[in-house]
């Protein structure tokens, strides 16, 4: 029987990767190094500076950086994201997910986030679902990112929950990795491409309900 949800953010609530890419693609182009989108899947449910770290080292500039000069760049390239997102709203959550959240409240299912972005909080909040979740893991308190653990665990610990009480939601292979190292049962969300390893597979959370899954 399960207690609770933890959910990943980007490709999950909401479709953001498409504003990272763009940031991205824009900071590497400064840089003089030409990432497409099959590059880019690679960077899904990484944080911020192993992002820059894997587009550094694709264009041979890994040792041409500071960690302080990296930290710059990164935070230009967070900049840039946060200016795409200015006009995000409800209509930007991905199918489902209102419906899906606004059960989960009525049974009173606790919520979490476990996302890499350190910008989540304020997606949530543009996104009108914040009051939804009763926990969002800080990444900068993580040692590890994705596919360490970590991250789920401190989200289950922080609503309360075992691990195997936990029903973790990502669209990330990395992401599926983390939630079945921690114990967390895995709900995969593929649109394009598979996720391996996974409980289940769905396109959407239309597909299935808060009930059948704390069933599990």
């Amino acid at each position: 029987m399960k207690k609770g949800f933890i959910f990943d953010l980007d490709g999950v609530i909401t479709d953001t990767a498409k504003y990272h890419y763009l940031a991205w693609k824009e900071l590497a182009r400064e840089l003089g190094i030409e990432i497409d989108e099959a590059f880019n899947e690679s960077l899904k449910g990484i944080d911020r500076l192993s992002s820059l770290e894997r587009i550094l080292r694709f264009g041979g500039q890994e040792l041409a950086y500071t960690e302080m000069e990296k930290a710059a760049l990164a935070a230009k390239k967070n900049a840039q994201y946060v200016e795409l997102l200015t006009d995000l709203s409800p209509a930007d959550l991905l199918p489902g997910i209102a419906d899906f959240l606004a059960e989960a409240k009525k049974q009173q299912v606790p919520c979490a986030i476990a996302s890499a972005s350190k910008n989540a909080p304020m997606i949530l909040e543009k996104l009108g679902v914040a009051a939804n979740f009763k926990a969002i893991v800080d990444p900068a308190t993580l040692k590890k990112g994705k596919p360490d653990p970590e991250i789920f665990l401190k989200a289950a610990e922080a609503i309360g929950l075992a691990p195997a009480e936990a029903v973790g939601f990502e669209d990330a292979q990395a992401g599926v990795e983390a939630l079945n190292a921690a114990g967390i049962m895995s709900v995969g969300i593929v649109r394009d491409g598979n996720l391996t390893a996974t409980t289940l597979n769905v396109t959407d959370l239309r597909e299935i309900s808060v009930t059948e899954l704390l069933a599990y």
